[in-house]
């Protein structure tokens, strides 16, 4: 039973991150400290996978779930270049100080974090194992009124290779986990596997 009152509802979207995700030779996931990405529009990922039914004695004998993580857009104002380098594969040109998409970059895994405000406190997520495809280019020519172009980001959040996709925080998340959230990438305290 929850000590602490639960949110009734959720809205806004805040301190975006996201975090380098490095596998080591024996596949060991380690995470790079957490970035901002600062100008967060909007976000919408929707759950990937389906449950398939397997029938059998005349009827519904099993229930199949495909957990294939979330897709989504993720609207900002503008990318950071920290972004375009960490998690797009674009590289930085030291000299000329700009920044190159090269065809043969293959994009970069990274966690991926956000919290929406509620009415009691604010519910964070971490997305573990995400990538993100290149940002269209759009624009226009001023007129009598200028409007803002935001860039928007396709994102894939898909399970690590123990099965974990996110993790939410809760009414009674601790306060040591919930104040470390964008310090570095939380992790779970207990082994989850599936069955």
């Amino acid at each position: 039973m929850a000590t602490t009152t639960e949110n009734k509802v959720r809205y806004g979207l805040k301190n975006v991150h996201y975090a380098v995700v490095s596998t080591g030779t024996d596949g060991t996931i380690t995470y790079g400290t957490p970035v901002a990405i600062p100008g967060a529009v909007t976000l919408s990922l929707k759950h990937s996978g389906d449950t398939e039914k397997f029938y059998a004695d005349d009827g519904d004998y099993f229930d199949l779930n495909n957990n294939n993580g979330y897709s989504g857009d993720l609207e900002i104002a503008m990318l950071p270049a920290s972004f375009r380098t960490d998690c797009l594969g674009e590289t930085l040109d030291g000299t000329a100080k700009t920044l190159i998409e090269n065809a043969t970059k293959q994009v970069g895994k990274f966690a991926f974090m956000f919290e929406f405000s509620g009415d009691q406190k604010q519910i964070r997520y971490v997305y573990y194992s995400c990538t993100a495809s290149r940002p269209d280019v759009e624009g226009e020519s001023a007129k009598d009124k200028k409007s803002v172009k935001t860039e928007k980001l396709t994102i894939a959040a898909t399970a690590r290779p123990d099965g974990n996709v996110r993790m939410i925080s809760t009414a009674d998340t601790p306060v040591a986990t919930y104040d470390a959230w964008y310090t570095k990438v939380q992790e779970p305290t207990t082994t989850t596997t599936g069955a």
